[in-house]
């Protein structure tokens, strides 16, 4: 174990040249350099940030969804049936016709009711749009709270204003309160999403967004401990700018102001854009790659640090022509199209008698309206936490 710690903890690796791990350990009085040690807090609060949400999807989320006029969906129940249910389990799709017949034969059901037993235990599992408002609510919310919290503290900080602070002194840098709540709110926030991840809505894409907050949590941890943090802030902040604009539209949508939510798709995609494609190669990638190897220089960790860096760049540019190309359809076809991810499973386009509960998120379009909702839900289907780094 210690031979791997020290492998692992190469200080040839995560720091620059000349600099060790006992130049950062003794610091001056009242001087605070990070460590790693600093991110096991992130995880007894990202209990309590779970537990808040909790408390405030049914104290706060739930009756403002009432006063909207949403209500929990109570969709009708499948009878208990263990042979159907073993089926129901083992299956990723409806069961075709030739499964139809022999269910029906084994039951002796007709197969249009083995149909409607399928299509009633899909719904059961499917949430309501109550739920799914809760939830945006609270993430609407946090996003909100934590841009403005960022950019409040990054206001009054150098280099916001002039990036190569960032640098300057590197990596004999304090670690302010202000910049640790920051991080370790960040950080706690997305643990938050691991724990909640397995009672969240449940979508088809659970093992990708487990990853993608999986490396979230690596590569705020990774800029904490080689103490790249006042970068790291920045990242945060430009990726913070546009969550809170898209989960508002979402709930637009769910209380059925189309107009308004039509409205808020718009600015979120010129936030993004604004943020992803010019702000953030410009401001952050200008600095990490060039200011920073004119003041500091080049060594390991730095070249893995703008890798990834980059590799985000190139996720904005796919996702900045995925939101255009989803807009431009809405607009000139003016047709709805459904989130993918938002529900477990759709009730098969061939079934009958299709129930109307449990609507999927951002496909409904209120009467006499030629809505173009749809854009909202397929991008929340590909930038769902395009929030992280």
């Amino acid at each position: 174990m210690a031979a791997l710690s020290a492998w692992f903890w190469n200080e040839r690796f995560w720091l620059p040249h000349n600099v060790t791990w006992a130049d950062l350990a003794d610091p001056a009085p009242g001087v605070e350099y990070p460590k790693a040690g600093h991110l096991f807090s992130a995880l007894p609060l990202a209990l309590g940030i779970f537990a808040l949400r909790i408390l405030f999807e049914r104290c706060v989320a739930s009756p403002c969804a009432r006063s909207l006029l949403i209500h929990p969906g109570v969709g009708r129940r499948a009878h208990s049936n263990a042979v159907l249910e073993k089926v129901f389990t083992s299956i990723t799709k409806s069961p075709d016709s030739r499964h139809l017949d022999g269910l029906s034969k084994q039951l002796d059901w007709e197969v249009r009711k083995v149909q409607r037993w399928f299509r009633n235990r899909r719904n059961q599992d499917k949430p309501s749009t109550h739920t799914k408002f809760c939830e945006s609510m609270w993430r609407f919310t946090f996003y909100l709270c934590i841009f403005t919290y960022g950019f409040r503290f990054l206001w009054q900080t150098p280099w916001m204003w002039d990036t190569r602070h960032c640098w300057y002194g590197y990596p004999y840098q304090v670690m302010t309160p202000g910049l640790y709540y920051y991080y370790v709110t960040e950080l706690a926030f997305y643990w938050s999403l691991m724990f909640s991840q397995f009672t969240d809505i449940k979508r088809k894409d659970f093992m990708i967004m487990f990853i993608h907050h999986l490396a979230t949590i690596g590569l705020i941890s990774f800029s904490y401990v080689n103490n790249m943090t006042r970068v790291g802030s920045l990242v945060m902040c430009v990726h913070d700018a546009s969550d809170f604009l898209l989960e508002l539209a979402k709930l637009a949508n769910y209380a059925k102001y189309q107009r308004l939510c039509d409205f808020l798709f718009i600015v979120f995609s010129v936030a993004f854009f604004i943020t992803r494609l010019v702000i953030y190669p410009i401001w952050v990638l200008n600095s990490t790659m060039f200011e920073s190897w004119a003041i500091v220089g080049p060594y390991p960790s730095w070249w893995l640090f703008n890798f990834l860096l980059l590799v985000l760049q190139v996720l904005h540019i796919i996702w900045s022509y995925l939101i255009a190309r989803i807009a431009v359809k809405a607009v000139l076809r003016g047709k709805v199209c459904n989130d993918v991810r938002s529900d477990i499973e759709s009730s098969s386009e061939n079934e009958p008698d299709t129930p109307t509960e449990g609507p999927k998120a951002f496909s409904h379009s209120p009467k006499g309206e030629n809505g173009t909702n749809g854009h909202c839900a397929a991008a929340k289907a590909r930038v769902q936490n395009h929030s992280s780094w």
